[in-house]
């Protein structure tokens, strides 16, 4: 299998969780601002966020503008994490709400290495 497939399997599977999450999130309508205010994030980025989700996973999956896409899901990732994270060390684990009506689980450290997998992910994708 040579780089470039490599490069778009990686690419298209955080693609694909992108669009899931961001779906998922549009699927709740209203308890998705709910539940990302239990995060902490505000309303007017919480809006924001599903529709970006979608975006840029549509953008990872058909390897459009890659260099940047691909940085912009980097970012989007650290900050989904800095979020988790910020949460976690002030003792706070609500609802994940990555994925809607899938993430009624509170938050944990296996939320942090998902995400840190989707960046190996982003990474390997990027470098081809």
């Amino acid at each position: 299998m040579n780089l470039e497939v490599i490069a778009w399997i990686c690419s298209a599977l955080v693609g694909a969780v992108f669009v899931f999450a961001g779906v998922s999130k549009l699927a709740i309508g209203p308890n998705w601002l709910v539940q990302a205010g239990g995060l902490g994030v505000t309303r007017t980025v919480a809006q924001i966020v599903p529709w970006l989700e979608i975006t840029v996973g549509l953008g990872l999956i058909g390897r459009v503008i890659s260099g940047i896409v691909n940085i912009v899901a980097l970012i989007m990732l650290m900050l989904f994490t800095a979020v988790i994270v910020g949460q976690l060390l002030r003792g706070r684990r609500p609802p994940c709400a990555c994925f809607g009506r899938r993430s009624t689980q509170p938050i944990g450290w296996s939320n942090v290495t998902r995400n840190f997998v989707l960046v190996a992910l982003i990474l390997v994708a990027a470098m081809v």
